[in-house]
């Protein structure tokens, strides 16, 4: 689907999904020569899921840290947004039930009803599950200080150069891993990482391309760019740390 087709069937603006995009919160499946910007269902599957957290009042930076986790389950957030969902139904038909009370001329000067201290305290619980499993890592910690600072100019320039390098893994999955010209891309790829995100050492690096064909959410995101590109990826990155 184009974005206007996109935001006619969702009912999020133009704007709003360019702004997605240049946050790096929603990535389009696939740009044409000509610049349009297409989405997939997996594509509309994550918008819903960012829909979901914002009707629940998650900021984008909070959606953005959650969804952008390697061990994110959609599922297991499909189950917390129905539980706060449910606790935000509760709390409108408190709403309603009041105001169908003062309707009937009863006087009813109830405030609980207005009370939004538990659906904050479970949307603050869940937000914390994030920070446990990675807030105590220093890379996480530097990934959230760099990355807080920048600006839509700047995350558009950081998404576009790290497209531009997956492309270039792209054109070369033909040849061979170890490769000058393809080892040359991993050590770029690496100081990608470092320049924009978190210290990459050649451990870290390792584990991420273990993550690029284990996980198959990061398959499917690189492939985009042409299957086979994660699998070539992570064999030249394993290569690249052995030396």
């Amino acid at each position: 689907m184009k974005i206007n087709e996109v935001a006619k069937r969702t009912g999020v603006t133009v704007r709003t999904l360019h702004y997605y995009d240049q946050i790096g919160l929603l990535k389009p499946s696939r740009v044409t020569e000509a610049g349009y910007r297409l989405y997939d269902r997996e594509a509309l599957i994550a918008l819903q899921q960012i829909l979901f957290f914002r009707e629940l009042d998650f900021s984008l930076q909070e959606i953005r840290e959650i969804t952008g986790r390697p061990d994110y389950d959609r599922r297991e957030a499909l189950e917390k947004h129905r539980e706060m969902l449910l606790k935000k139904k509760e709390r409108l038909e408190g709403l309603i039930g009041l105001v169908d009370r003062t309707l009937k001329g009863k006087s009813d000067m109830s405030f609980r009803e207005f009370d939004k201290t538990e659906i904050e305290y479970m949307k603050e619980r869940y937000a914390a599950e994030v920070r446990e499993r990675w807030g105590g890592t220093a890379a996480y910690q530097e990934e959230q200080k760099k990355t807080a600072e920048y600006s839509a100019d700047k995350w558009n320039a950081v998404n576009d150069e790290g497209t531009a390098l997956m492309q270039a893994f792209a054109a070369r999955r033909s040849e061979a891993p170890e490769g000058a010209a393809v080892q040359e891309l991993v050590c770029q790829w690496k100081d990608y990482i470092t320049n924009n995100f978190y210290h990459c050492t050649d451990e870290i690096l390792g584990g991420l391309g273990a993550m690029y064909v284990d996980d198959k959410r990061f398959t499917d995101n690189i492939d985009k760019n042409g299957v086979g590109t994660a699998a070539f990826m992570a064999a030249a990155i394993e290569i690249y740390c052995r030396k």
